[in-house]
């Protein structure tokens, strides 16, 4: 297998789920905010850590991909 194509399943395998996590996050997060949005402020940061945290395993992939 050439060196480029692992390198692009790598990072596309290493997207999927971050990405499907930070959909998730974001559902659930509006969806508490539109049945009680006086607690948009306690959502919010919890929020967008977990957002956070998913992303660096995204780049951590990237990081890994381009790493040979």
């Amino acid at each position: 297998m050439p060196e480029g194509l692992a390198s692009a399943i790598a990072i596309g395998a290493g997207a999927l789920g971050p990405a499907l996590g930070i959909g998730l996050i974001g559902m659930k997060a509006m969806e508490a905010i539109g049945r009680n949005p006086e607690a948009s402020n306690k959502v919010l940061p919890p929020m967008l850590l977990g957002m956070a945290f998913a992303e660096a395993i995204a780049i951590y992939a990237l990081v890994i991909a381009f790493t040979k």
